[in-house]
């Protein structure tokens, strides 16, 4: 049995409401100059899409998105013919790897919200052939701690003893917690992960300093212990989210995100002339969406 030793609280940024794509609100937290990159996350949206707004056409390289539906409705379309909808606990995890191009637009008369992660990949994978894993919210894994006060929806990884039903190019914790007033939260982290909180609802004490928490905010977590604590003040409702180190070096312009300038480069210039993964890409404009930037 592992000897808990607990994590403690490094950074905390609250995230403020901007505008993104055609019409979207975001609450941007990791992806900003305050967090520009947790490795190997690279942005955390928390989205607010009304019908008439979202994210038209648009390409992606080098990594994965994980698209995690709170209310609302989300269609997606992609140029390979792949497309769907997703609803209230759902989750769409998406390989971009060595090209996609796809729109995201709601699609119900109540607002989409969610969260959306990007998660890098390393060298060896960013090439790899573009995959989507999606799981309709009843079929998400759900687990409770010892005492009832604790509801856990398992995105990936594992906790208190449920095991994720998706499958990661990188090894990643994501967790949807629901904790109830006055009860504690209990989770392993492998120490040298980069892990974090993000705040969704009500008011919550983490890691072993015990620091105070409202909604809208990301809480980094030590990379030194193996436990991560919280208690609720309030009823509550948090995701946690970690990952193993990929330690390479990042080149991000945009949609594209690879390990060294020349290959953004390469990504631009395969999306303009339909080649290495865009074949058909210029072609191309979904029902959905239509042509525009993310």
């Amino acid at each position: 049995m592992t000897t808990p030793v607990y994590k403690s609280v490094i950074k905390t940024v609250v995230s403020n409401e901007q505008a993104e794509g055609v019409g979207a609100r975001v609450r941007r937290s990791i992806g900003t100059h305050e967090l520009r990159n947790l490795d190997p996350f690279l942005m955390l949206d928390e989205f607010t899409v009304h019908q008439g707004a979202g994210f038209p056409d648009h390409p992606h390289r080098g990594f994965e998105t994980v698209t995690y539906m709170l209310t609302g409705n989300m269609s997606h379309e992609d140029f390979v013919g792949h497309k769907g909808t997703i609803g209230p606990g759902d989750l769409q995890w998406m390989t971009a790897g060595r090209g996609i191009l796809h729109a995201e637009m709601p699609s119900s008369d109540v607002p989409a919200h969610g969260l959306q992660l990007w998660v890098n990949l390393p060298a060896r994978e960013k090439m790899v052939k573009p995959r989507y894993q999606e799981l309709l919210d009843q079929k998400v894994p759900r687990a409770q701690s010892p005492d009832g006060g604790a509801t856990v929806k398992v995105i990936a990884g594992t906790s208190y003893g449920v095991k994720a039903a998706v499958i990661t190019h990188t090894p990643i914790l994501y967790l949807d917690v629901k904790l109830q007033a006055g009860k504690s939260f209990e989770q392993l982290v492998p120490e040298n992960w980069t892990a974090f909180l993000y705040t969704l609802d009500g008011k919550i004490q983490v890691g072993c300093d015990s620091l105070s928490v409202d909604p809208h905010a990301t809480v980094v977590l030590s990379h030194e212990g193996n436990t991560l604590t919280v208690k609720a003040e309030t009823d509550s409702h948090f995701v946690v989210i970690g990952g193993q180190k990929i330690n390479e070096p990042i080149a991000q312009h945009g949609p594209f995100v690879m390990n060294h300038r020349d290959e953004i480069m390469q990504a631009f210039m395969d999306y303009e002339t339909g080649k290495n993964g865009f074949e058909g890409a210029k072609a191309w404009a979904s029902k959905i969406g239509g042509r525009g930037p993310r």
